[in-house]
């Protein structure tokens, strides 16, 4: 199969995705929080493994200099650092007066970059090879379905009704098949192989400040237990299906 075909139905899979917010309505807060820590603890394992199992190890096959594809990695977690920075700065500081709550706003501008920063590097991981292109969209499909469930909940709270809070986490969805579609027929004319190891460090970002503080929190052992082993589990399932013989 052509990997247009890929990438396409990879955006196509990541907008539905979006759309599961709507079934945060069927559980109470409490249920609601306990499901979205465990799949936050799996997401943050599968995103660090999508990153150190497969984008970084392609990364240092592709580029000669191994310094070279470190620096692009931190390169990329440093632009979404200062990426959220800016953000609650404007947030802080009073850049979006409304009726609904400021972070609402936040939340669709942070989910558009995430999912446009997602699409260049899926796209670029199908054209680079196609086993890496179906992990890299796994460790992303893995994070986006609990990071769509929690800003439906925040949209909804921040003063948003259903359907249009629904129409917008869709909209910001669409920025992942836009870029991956713009990697597509622009591919003859970049070199693809540094948005492997930029993307690895977007993948580590996310994993690493976003992630795992809001999963690191409890004073129960139980629970704290449970967290970890979820978080070992997208670990242990982004490096069962590491392609050994790459």
């Amino acid at each position: 199969m052509d990997v247009f075909w890929y990438i396409l139905g990879s955006g196509v899979l990541m907008s539905v995705i979006s759309l599961a917010g709507i079934t945060t309505l069927l559980f109470s807060e409490k249920n609601l929080e306990r499901i979205l820590t465990t799949l936050i603890a799996f997401s943050a394992g599968s995103l660090m493994g999508g990153a150190f199992f497969h984008l970084l190890p392609t990364a240092l096959e592709q580029i000669p200099d191994p310094m070279t594809s470190l620096t692009w990695m931190i390169g990329g977690f440093t632009l979404f650092f200062a990426l959220e920075q800016f953000m609650h700065w404007h947030h802080h500081n009073g850049w979006l007066s409304t009726t609904k709550q400021p972070v609402t706003y936040l939340i669709l501008v942070a989910d558009g970059l995430h999912n446009l920063l997602g699409g260049l590097a899926v796209a670029s991981a199908f054209l680079i090879d196609i086993h890496l292109g179906m992990t890299t969209l796994l460790a992303a499909a893995v994070h986006e379905i609990p990071e769509e469930l929690g800003d439906f909940a925040i949209l909804v709270k921040g003063g948003w009704e259903k359907l249009p809070a629904l129409a917008v986490n869709f909209l910001s969805s669409l920025t992942f098949l836009g870029a991956g579609l713009a990697v597509y027929f622009v591919s003859s004319d970049i070199d693809l192989r540094y948005i492997i190891p930029f993307s690895a460090g977007n993948f580590l970002y996310i994993a690493a400040s976003d992630l795992v503080p809001q999963v690191n929190k409890w004073n129960s052992y139980r629970k704290n237990g449970l967290q970890f082993t979820a978080f070992l589990a997208g670990l242990a399932l982004l490096l069962l299906i590491t392609d050994h013989g790459h």
